[in-house]
């Protein structure tokens, strides 16, 4: 019975423990077991073993005091970019080794208020800049999932490649994410989990280490589509202390997810049959169709003609941002420092030996892309397709209710393979970057499996603060496919 507590969702976890079926120090101890026995895939960068117990400890008596919050006594994985009261917060980087917060994520603060206990800090690529979880400073995560006939280790995804392999393996029970380009969708993708990334301005950024402002949200990663809904209605809210953060209500996802949706219509961008999409997605996007229309639901072809350009946009728009961002680890206030002979010296070994390659070269294009001569052409201009994109978002919703799309061209790839070759890796983010971009909600449902043995997954995208709509349509495809029937108990 206890390997098998593992496996459950959260609400027959939250089921199991008031019915006193098992004790949260119990699952807790069950899960750190499993993080040891599957050390090789890297999916923590710092494991809270005595926290954790000491935590479910407190929880148990909460529960039999009938005083247990909605997420009491539940293992949850934080992306090593939210900052934890008191917890190294490194975002895989060497600038901040040794960073340790004195104050907590408004995201993370939420999840504590409902009961929820950390388990540990999961692997990224460094600031979450990388579409595979290969640069980060620490090592990368390793999917869990292999090829048919091969034990070669395959990249996660990224940026949140440890939260999705966390939750993948069975590691937590459910993880916390950011996405900037895709960086939860993607890694859910290449893990055969769910995972959603809401609105911008849905979660509070507060606390959560900067990469590019304009795009960085949090998210759910978890095993089911009412998982990601529960989740996101808890970390969801509006915070004054992020000047981003919407003061709008926070429905109950998880009741929305299973409203009908008959009636509803559902468009397929023609842009999005792209030369880089392999055969057998295109042929799981054509399931993903026939599914939403047995249940009732109308589909329509619709024309998103910036597509093109979402790319391209993103990687000026991230990059100068993230220029700007992390022009404050300087190694002066926190975090790393290398002495040199002089300030300006200072300032340069500290950031060399500090930033890894990924996040250098995306420094460089940032700055490049800002400064004088320069920032009309690029950034300027790349705001402008931005503005373009959202408007064909615009123009499709008044004709349907939701989007349909692949959410990656292809599944996991080998860990090396495209590292070096920075415009194929960036491809890896073509479906998910438009919505980022736009500040839609969009969710990844695993759908399927490859010839080669690997997860697939489809993505909805909905209209802004209408993530309700994109719950109930994704839970049609997880019914439908039934890709999690035999990963719960």
């Amino acid at each position: 019975m206890m390997s098998e507590l593992t496996r459950l969702t959260i609400s027959k976890i939250s089921k199991g423990l008031k019915e006193k079926k098992f004790s949260s120090f119990e699952l807790v101890s069950e899960y750190l077991n499993e993080i040891d026995k599957q050390k090789e895939l890297n999916s923590f960068i710092t494991i809270l073993e005595k926290s954790a117990l000491e935590s479910a400890k407190v929880s148990d008596k909460k529960i039999g005091n009938g005083q247990s919050g909605p997420l009491e006594g539940i293992p949850i994985g934080v992306k090593d970019l939210f900052c934890t009261e008191g917890i190294r917060t490194t975002a895989a980087s060497n600038i901040l080794n040794n960073f340790i917060p004195t104050y907590e994520s408004s995201v993370t603060s939420k999840l504590k208020d409902a009961g929820a206990i950390f388990i540990g800090k999961t692997n990224l690529d460094e600031f979450a800049m990388g579409s595979s979880n290969q640069t980060s400073f620490f090592g990368s995560a390793v999917n869990s999932w292999k090829l048919n006939n091969s034990d070669k280790p395959l990249v996660p995804g990224g940026s949140s490649g440890g939260s999705a392999v966390a939750v993948s393996a069975n590691l937590c029970t459910a993880s916390i994410g950011t996405d900037t380009g895709g960086s939860i969708r993607q890694p859910a993708a290449f893990c055969g989990i769910v995972g959603m990334k809401p609105t911008y301005g849905r979660c509070s950024r507060w606390g959560i280490v900067a990469f590019a402002s304009s795009l960085d949200q949090a998210g759910p990663m978890t095993r089911s589509v009412e998982d990601s809904a529960f989740l996101l209605s808890i970390i969801s809210g509006y915070d004054p202390k992020d000047s981003t953060s919407a003061n709008i209500e926070v429905p109950d996802f998880k009741s929305l997810a299973s409203s009908t949706a008959k009636g509803l219509r559902v468009g397929i961008p023609k842009e999005y049959f792209s030369d880089e999409l392999d055969s057998e997605v295109l042929n799981l996007w054509e399931k993903g169709k026939e599914w939403l229309k047995d249940s009732g639901i109308e589909i329509v072809e619709i024309s998103l003609p910036h597509t093109k350009y979402a790319l391209p946009a993103y990687y000026i728009i991230a990059p100068a941002e993230a220029s700007s961002n992390l022009s404050r680890y300087d190694g002066a206030r926190f975090g790393l420092r290398v002495d040199g002979k002089s300030l300006d010296e200072m300032y340069s070994n500290t950031r060399s030996e500090g930033f890894g390659k990924e996040v250098k070269r995306r420094i460089f294009l940032g700055t490049y892309a800002l400064s004088a001569g320069y920032y009309d052409a690029y950034y300027l201009k790349a705001q402008k397709v931005r503005q373009l994109i959202y408007n064909d978002f615009l123009d499709s919703f008044k004709k349907v209710d939701l989007i349909l799309t692949p959410t990656t061209p292809g599944t996991a790839f080998p860990l090396g393979d495209k590292i070096s070759d920075p415009i194929s890796m960036y491809l890896n983010d073509i479906f998910t970057v438009p919505a980022s971009l736009a500040g839609l909600p969009a969710i990844s449902v695993p759908c399927g499996l490859h010839s080669n043995g690997l997860p697939l997954g489809l993505q909805l995208i909905g209209r802004r603060w209408d993530e309700g709509t994109v719950f109930n349509c994704a839970n049609i495809l997880e019914n439908s496919s039934s890709f999690n029937k035999n990963l719960e108990l």
